[in-house]
């Protein structure tokens, strides 16, 4: 990358855990003839909001790296939702009246119990390292259809995602000119939309638009015209809409299925990309060798390269393939590349 690439200082900070990502990167390239710019991938997000470099605290200032009694623990607010169940979550920690809110009452107990308590209550919490890579890879195939090798130009892919893992994913697709639709519910837009709109543009351009309804049928006929399908939602929730990844795949040869998960299709803990980085270890440390925050949500980004990479060579192969994606695995997959750096004092 050029010296005066104006992500360069962004870049620096993570480029030690890079080499799986850019492996990642240039077979996607040599699969569909599309270069892939990691920099903007991972901070153009950034940029565009005017984000400051992470400390203790994430650069869009909803995930808390907090010291607890035996380690640390990352504690995502990042919804109305999240903030309304603090008082709860302070009764869950034995804190119910502490003046002085969740970072003591985080201190008094172990790391394990403060984010377990927090995903009781539907708030994204891990411990540090929590996800080591050899625990499971970063995108988890399966195989449920025939195959049927195709290229990636002219095929449809459905994009039920939201937010930027699975946007990303299908943005890289749409470059290799994939015909791209994005699916959002009539009453539940994509969370995205309340963030950049310079970003929200550059993630969905030349991308068709459907809102529907998400309700039993509604979402058959887009999926019957699918090749490619990314999704990041539970599996039960899709199924009391009718959609099951393995019948769409037996339906027809050659398609993919694309799950994005925090923690994988058999878990159901919440993730977003701050606190899923830090449980796979995706973190820097601070002068003191305490874990700071690296980058902007980086297990997003991460994952929607990966599973580009993924759907691309499932394609070659010939599909047929049900393709789990899991943030936290591909987070660990760059820690385990290379000890923690610490950023500069």
């Amino acid at each position: 990358m050029s010296e005066n690439h104006p992500l360069r200082a962004w870049t620096d900070t993570v480029e030690p855990y890079l080499a799986p990502l850019s492996a990642a990167a240039r077979s996607f390239t040599a699969l569909t003839g599309v270069p892939v710019d990691l920099p903007d991938a991972l901070f153009l997000r950034a940029r565009l909001a005017g984000l400051g470099r992470p400390g203790r605290t994430s650069a869009n200032g909803s995930c808390r790296l907090l010291r607890a009694a035996d380690g640390w623990t990352a504690v995502n607010l990042a919804r109305p939702d999240d903030l309304a169940a603090v008082p709860a979550l302070l009764a869950l920690l034995g804190s119910p009246d502490d003046p002085e809110g969740l970072r003591a009452a985080v201190r008094r107990v172990a790391a394990a119990e403060a984010a377990e308590a927090a995903q009781s209550l539907g708030i994204a919490a891990s411990v540090p390292g929590s996800v080591a890579a050899e625990a499971r890879p970063a995108v988890r195939v399966e195989r449920w259809g025939e195959r049927r090798t195709r290229a990636l130009a002219g095929l449809r892919v459905v994009d039920f995602s939201a937010l930027w893992a699975g946007p990303l994913c299908a943005r890289l697709l749409g470059l290799a000119d994939a015909r791209v639709v994005k699916v959002e519910s009539a009453t539940r837009p994509d969370g995205a939309r309340l963030g950049s709109p310079a970003f929200y543009r550059w993630l969905h351009d030349g991308h068709d638009n459907a809102v529907v309804d998400f309700v039993p049928g509604a979402l058959d006929e887009l999926v019957a015209e699918a090749d490619v399908v990314i999704e990041a939602s539970r599996p039960r929730a899709l199924r009391r809409l009718g959609l099951r990844a393995e019948e769409f795949l037996a339906a027809r040869p050659g398609r993919v299925w694309v799950g994005i998960t925090g923690y994988g299709r058999e878990s159901d803990r919440i993730a977003f990309g701050d606190d899923a980085a830090v449980a796979g270890g995706l973190t820097g440390l601070d002068p003191d060798g305490d874990p700071v925050f690296l980058g902007d949500a980086l297990a997003d980004p991460v994952t929607g390269v990966f599973a580009a990479h993924a759907v691309a060579r499932s394609l070659a192969g010939g599909g047929g393939e049900l393709l789990c994606a899991s943030m936290a695995a591909c987070a660990a997959t760059l820690a385990a590349t290379r000890r923690p750096v610490r950023p500069p004092c």
